[in-house]
């Protein structure tokens, strides 16, 4: 039975991504800051008849990473997965943000995953197996409007799975990414920022649309869940993984695009012309009935 732990388990992909794994034969470690508010994951781990283990662990804190790793090598041995998957969002432009309240952001989605990394790594590197799995976001690959620090610490992720992908190659470790477009999970409703008033007010309006736009979509978690599994089940998947509402057209767009047109987007005068440039890039309507 595969060992495997996924981090921000307690809602949206990560939890929806411990019941398909554990239903799938899986032995799961549900890692989150606060087990005591498991009762929704555990609940749909007895409905699908699955079990899950919920382990205390928070990304930010390095003692807390450490006694998670030992609770869950103690439990199983060793881990053949781990699943990056905690994130925060968080919206501002950059003359917006603020750089004290803004650096959680990094300490979770990047210096959390190497946290995590750097616990499990080595037990995986001396069994010559092992997959990470990095969840990033189309906004690791398109410099997402008015959500400079979320989108940077994306990129970021993006870099540090490359390295690592050809750092661990030589000791049979596997590297993915995963880049999902909007999806509903909580991570929406909780994105912190966006500070008013502020000079950017079109940028901010912009970029909620967007994902107004995606929400309608109404791509669940358990769609992306299903792309974790394709991840770890296909041996031949490639490194990056897309999906979910915009996934796809997003990452390609982007790099078929010249850099001058994507910074004459920014230039619309009015939302209905940055809406039209928006479908002309990548292929996407981002108009609602009341927009």
């Amino acid at each position: 039975m595969p060992t495997v732990l996924i981090t921000g388990a307690n809602s949206g992909i990560g939890r929806a991504a411990a019941i398909k794994l554990a239903s799938a034969g899986y032995e799961v470690h549900a890692a989150m800051r606060d087990p005591a508010k498991a009762e929704k994951l555990l609940a749909l781990a007895k409905e699908a008849g699955c079990e899950v283990r919920p382990v205390q662990l928070d990304v930010t804190d390095a003692e807390s990473v450490e006694r998670g790793a030992a609770e869950v090598l103690a439990r199983s041995g060793h881990l053949d997965v781990l699943i990056n998957n905690a994130g925060i969002a968080w919206n501002a432009t950059v003359e917006d943000v603020d750089i004290e309240q803004s650096k959680l952001v990094f300490e979770t989605n990047y210096w959390g995953v190497i946290r995590c990394i750097q616990a499990f790594l080595p037990g995986m590197r001396e069994r010559g197996s092992g997959h990470i799995v990095n969840v990033s976001s189309v906004a690791g690959r398109i410099a997402a409007l008015a959500q400079t620090i979320y989108s940077s610490s994306k990129w970021a992720l993006e870099c540090l799975s490359e390295n690592l992908a050809q750092e661990v190659a030589p000791f049979g470790v596997r590297v993915s990414l995963l880049e999902p477009g909007v999806t509903r999970t909580a991570i929406l409703p909780k994105n912190v920022g966006h500070p008013e008033p502020t000079a950017y007010e079109a940028a901010y309006r912009r970029m909620l649309q967007f994902y107004q736009k995606g929400i309608e979509a109404n791509f669940p978690a358990e769609g992306v869940a299903d792309a974790i599994v394709g991840i770890l089940t296909d041996p031949d998947a490639p490194f990056r993984t897309t999906c979910a509402w915009g996934g796809e057209e997003l990452c390609l767009g982007r790099r078929e695009i010249v850099d001058a047109d994507w910074v004459a987007l920014g230039a619309a005068p009015d939302d209905e012309s940055y809406y039209a440039g928006f479908q002309e890039l990548f292929g996407l309507d981002l108009r609602t009935a009341g927009s």
